[in-house]
């Protein structure tokens, strides 16, 4: 899409220039090596934090670029454009960095921020375990303080960076009795010789092949008790719903470049493609699917710049961020579907894009809190 989002402006555009070049001539050419270890290589982490692209909306007393969500956001968005999917930014930068800068004391974030912006530590946060899924008051690991320091057991799985992550919010029960007044966030710094911590798996997956994926564990794991985020115990449920919003707000603003992707590669694919001695694009069948196709990625176009003007004003609430997660999402299954389609037999090839665009799409449906979960949400707000 060439105008100008209605949250940007000439410094946003800049970063948007400067990450749309990184992805297409840094990253993009490597895909092949991180599909095929199952994770980018760290140094692309140490690359983009000298370039300026990491922690982007971090303030510069903290080494970050001192922007707001919409530098975030066009980073984001130009990721996606550049079909690069193994790259996890958008959780390293946009989730777990706030986490840290709004609940973190002022020495953790001294300690832990200034290295994320350059690349030189990788996050990650874990919340899902392997018997629980979005009902994150039921998680089961457990974090009993001894003295100064926490000691945490316990499980995690479908954790976005977690093979490459040096830095882990961890989500646990501080107090099992209490259900989700219960949970809290603590930041464990780790490394593979760390007691009481270990990595399991790289998972494989039908799409983001490339994208780090994996599973950790926790056995008597010490991490000091000032690492605990908030000034008191059982926070964690509440700092997670306050920074779920903008999680799920990233979603979406994945959701739509992917279907403006799917749709420009369907355009230029059926302009190309002959069949019946006319091109495919002269078919009406073709002709409609993408001009329905079009119109969704037009208006999801429109409702997520919405939203990221409302997210910059402080504006977007819960339902909205539920709505924007639920509903670009759901359409992008659709949309990748019917372009695919309009692709035959090499739409089912891994080496044409669209083909990574419908597996990539199938996740966002599920991550940051399923779609099931947005519709009671919403629900909740009419």
């Amino acid at each position: 899409m060439s105008d100008r989002a209605p949250w940007s402006d000439d410094e946003v555009e800049a970063v948007r220039e400067l990450a749309r070049d990184f992805f297409t001539k840094e990253v993009v050419p490597n895909q092949e090596k991180y599909i095929a270890q199952g994770y980018p290589d760290r140094e692309i982490y140490r690359r983009a934090g000298e370039l300026g692209l990491l922690c982007a909306m971090i303030p510069e007393e903290y080494g970050g670029g001192g922007g707001t969500f919409a530098h975030e956001a066009a980073i984001i968005e130009e990721q996606v454009r550049a079909g690069e999917g193994s790259m996890g930014n958008g959780v390293h930068s946009g989730i777990i960095a706030p986490y840290i800068l709004h609940y973190g004391s002022e020495e953790l974030k001294r300690r832990i921020l200034p290295k994320a912006a350059s690349g030189e530590i990788v996050l990650a946060i874990a919340m899902t375990e392997p018997g629980t899924g979005s009902d994150l008051q039921n998680i089961q690991t457990r974090a009993v303080r001894e003295g100064d320091e926490y000691v945490i057991s316990g499980a995690k799985t479908f954790i976005s960076n977690g093979h490459n992550a040096d830095v882990i919010v961890i989500a646990a029960k501080t107090d099992p009795s209490k259900g989700a007044a219960g949970v809290s966030l603590i930041v464990a710094e780790v490394d593979d010789d760390t007691p009481g911590f270990s990595r399991g798996r790289i998972l494989s997956k039908i799409g983001g092949k490339g994208q780090d994926t994996g599973e950790l564990f926790f056995d008597g794991l010490r991490v000091p008790a000032t690492n605990l985020l908030g000034d008191a115990e059982g926070q964690g449920f509440i700092q997670l719903m306050q920074q779920l919003v903008q999680e799920r707000l990233i979603t979406a603003v994945m959701a739509v470049p992917m279907m403006e992707n799917a749709v420009a590669l369907t355009i230029d694919y059926t302009k190309g493609r002959h069949a019946f001695g006319k091109p495919l694009f002269a078919l009406q069948n073709t002709k409609f699917v993408i001009a329905e196709a079009a119109t969704t990625a037009r208006i999801a176009r429109v409702f997520i710049d919405d939203c990221i003007t409302k997210h910059l004003n402080n504006e977007l609430d819960v339902q909205g961020a539920a709505m924007a997660k639920y509903w670009t999402t759901e359409q992008l299954g659709i949309v990748a579907d019917k372009c695919l389609q309009l692709f035959g037999g090499y739409g089912y090839m891994t080496e044409y894009p669209i083909s990574q665009i419908y597996t990539g799409a199938r996740i966002l449906r599920i991550l940051a809190g399923t779609n099931e979960i947005m519709k009671e949400l919403i629900a909740r707000g009419v």
